[in-house]
Parts: C-alpha cells; structure tokens; sequence
C-alpha cells in the first residue's frame, strides 16, 4: 500500500493519522504541493486534481479523504479481527462528514503574509506552464489548474469569500464545543475517526498563530487539544512537523527552495 501525501495537507495528515491510530503499515511518498511536486506528469496521470492525499492499494487508486479512512478501517479490519476493531458508527461518520464540509484553502492563504503567497502563487503559475510545455497529452488538464490558481487568486481579494470560511469554521467549533461539553471526545467517550479528521484543523489554527481566538477561547475545545496531542500518532504525523520550533524548519525549507527555484528559473 502506497500513500502519496505531504505534512503541508490537512487531508493527507487525516489520512497518515487513521493509518497510525489503525496500526497499518505503508509506504509513504512526500508529495509537496507548495512546491509544486503533485504537478508531475507521473503524479497527474494517476490524479489529473493534483490534491493530495492519493492511497493506492495494487491496482485500486481512492483520492476521497474519507473513502480512503472507511477503506483503512476495512484493512484493519480483516488484519485485526472483529474482535479488536470495529466500523465507524454513524454518529462518528456524521461528524467525519461535517468536519470535511469547511475547507481550509481561503481562510488558510488569507492568513499567509501577502508576500508569501505571492510568491508561491506565482511560482506555482510558471510550473504548470512548464509542465503544459513538456507534456502535450496533460496540457488540456494542466491549462484547467492553472485557471483554477488564477481563480483562486481572484476570490482571495472578495472579502465574502473569507468571511464565509471564517463564519463556517466558527460554527463548526462552536457546535463540537458544545459536544465536548457532554463527551471527553467528538463522538463519544472513545476516540474516533472523527477526531482524527478534527486534529489536523486545530493543528493548522495552531501553525497560523490562531491558538487562543479559535481554541483557548474555547474552555472544552482547549482541553481537547491538549488531550490529542499527547497521542504517539499526533506527535508522529504532524508534531515531529510543526511541533514548537519545528514549524520553522518546515515552511523555511520549503521557502528557500522556491526561491532558489525561481531565481534559477528552474520550474
């Protein structure tokens, strides 16, 4: 079994995080989206969206977050035993469902240092074109991403469109706020699927600084996140990443190598 995923994505890290909370072995390969590694011919042959993550098992290829962690949870299954593990319940994919409803993408780049993004943007923009030049079978499918990153461009400067984003994830949390109020966990008194679908969005108001307006703020929710984190699969999947002083690391590597890039010409 094969996961192409990257630390930067909040999928990817839901998926590596039911995967460890499973006990399922697999190979891992690092696809950097920031830096424009998911737009590989060899990669956007097998995924023509170019998101991330990609769970390949033989022949059987699933890109749908939430498909690939009920499949996981059919592996483990039949590794296992019925006597050690069981299906999601209903209630718990109900919450799964609701937590993927919000998507991270506006109200992530809208608290990214303008510069930043930027420069992202636009060397992401000059690698589809490379890649479009290179690979005339994918340029029809690289021509439709690159109108997807000038789009994505263009609803960044409509304050509606983050704001919506902004008012989504607040009534996301305020409702599993409430939750936890009754339950030591999202779904129950055990940990779930659901909370592993939930750990990756704190995960990332934590790296945008965010911390005490959208989780300290909340009394139930700051205590659920220091309980997460002391899981062996959180501090493998995303602290070993973006744990304290680790997070520079991270997005440093990642910025030196665009703008070495860039400055090279080299897409």
């Amino acid at each position: 079994m094969q996961l192409y995923h990257h630390p930067y994505s909040l999928d990817s890290q839901k998926v590596r995080l039911a995967l460890e909370e499973k006990g399922i072995d697999y190979t891992s390969f690092h696809v950097n989206p920031i830096t424009g590694k998911n737009l590989r011919p060899s990669f956007f042959r097998m995924n023509p969206t170019a998101r991330l993550p990609v769970f390949q098992n033989g022949s059987h290829v699933i890109f749908d977050t939430i498909e690939i962690i009920q499949y996981i949870e059919r592996i483990a299954l039949v590794s296992v035993g019925s006597d050690g593990i069981a299906f999601s319940s209903d209630e718990v994919i109900k919450w799964m469902h609701k937590i993927q409803e919000w998507n991270p993408k506006f109200f992530t780049l809208s608290h990214v240092p303008e510069k930043y993004r930027q420069a992202v943007s636009k060397f992401l923009r000059r690698v589809l074109i490379a890649r479009m030049a290179e690979s005339h079978d994918l340029a029809s499918s690289y021509h439709r991403k690159l109108k997807e990153a000038y789009d994505t461009e263009e609803k960044l400067r409509d304050p509606d469109v983050v704001r919506r984003s902004k008012e989504h994830l607040i009534r996301l949390l305020d409702e599993i706020e409430d939750k936890l109020n009754e339950t030591a966990y999202i779904a129950g008194e055990e940990f779930s699927m659901a909370d592993v679908m939930l750990m990756p969005v704190l995960a990332r108001l934590a790296l945008l600084n965010l911390e005490d307006e959208y989780i300290n703020s909340r009394p139930n929710m700051a205590k659920y996140w220091s309980l997460v984190q002391q899981r062996p699969s959180y501090k493998k999947v995303i602290g070993r990443y973006f744990g304290s002083w680790r997070k520079y690391k991270t997005l440093a590597k990642t910025w030196c190598f665009i703008r070495l890039r860039s400055t090279l010409k080299k897409y």
